[in-house]
Order: C-alpha cells, then structure tokens, then sequence
C-alpha cells in the first residue's frame, strides 16, 4: 500500500504505462512460439504511416516520464529507444520484423520503473538525535527525585 500521495500517483503511472507497453509490444501470442507481438506491430505493417503512428504511440511513455520529473539521461534514453525503433521499422521488408522484436515501449516503462523505484528507495535520513530533550528532561527528574527526597 504507498503510504503518500506521490507514491500511489507513481505506482499508478506504472501500472497504466505497464499495461499500455503490454499492449502495444506484446499483447498477440504467435502460436507454437513464444513470441508475441503487440498493436505497434500490426500497424507498423502500414508503410510510413504506420511507422510514424507508432512513434506517436511511444511518445505517451516519454510525455507520462515528464510528468514524473524523470531525469534527462532517462529521458534521452527513452528518446534512443523510440528513434531505433523508428528507423528499424522503416527498413524495406525486415523493418517490420525489428518492429516487433525491439519493443521499444516495453524498454522505456522499465526504464520509467527503475528511476522511479530508484526515486522512492531513497529514505529521508533520520532526524538527529534529540539531546536537548534528553538532557532536559533528566535534569528535570533529577529535580522531581531530589524534590521527592526533601520531603520524605
């Protein structure tokens, strides 16, 4: 359970982002394999205009990474994944094949999920040690006790 507010709003970009990248990369079974395929490969069979859908379909991972405040190499790294991804696809013949095996949406979530883990397994270091309060509050026993003392 995410114990703040910005922890479920992440959790809940990656189970979105999760189920689109399922989609769009492998969402098809081949049969007799164990291959699959997604809807970015079957539109990718259009000529260039399949290719160039597909490039707005990746950018969605890369527009829900901004608004984590992903930081730039990831963003940059996302940005090589769906430009190999472009121009695998747009070879003549194999372009469609390379579409379907790069899966470049897949690729960026995980990239997404890593930063992210990475962003929420860093804790705030622990608050210092209160020796003030420490200090003062034993001399303020002390006082009670010797009050006590006196009178008894």
């Amino acid at each position: 359970m995410a114990k703040h507010p910005i922890e479920a709003r992440q959790r809940a970009t990656l189970s979105r982002l999760e189920k689109f990248s399922r989609f769009t990369d492998s969402s098809i079974g081949i049969p007799f394999t164990r291959l699959s395929i997604g809807a970015e490969a079957i539109i990718g069979l259009v000529p260039v205009i399949g290719d160039f859908a597909g490039l707005v379909l990746s950018s969605y991972v890369l527009i829900e990474a901004q608004r984590a405040g992903v930081s730039r190499a990831v963003k940059l790294r996302m940005l090589r994944n769906m430009g190999i991804d472009f121009l695998g696809g747009m070879l003549p013949v194999v372009g469609d094949a390379f579409d379907a095996i790069y899966k470049a949406n897949t690729r960026n979530t995980r990239l997404l999920r890593n930063y992210l883990e990475d962003q929420l397994a860093v804790e705030p270091p622990a608050p210092p040690f209160p020796w003030k309060t420490l200090v003062g509050l034993s001399i303020l026993f002390a006082a009670m006790a010797g009050g006590v003392a006196l009178i008894l």
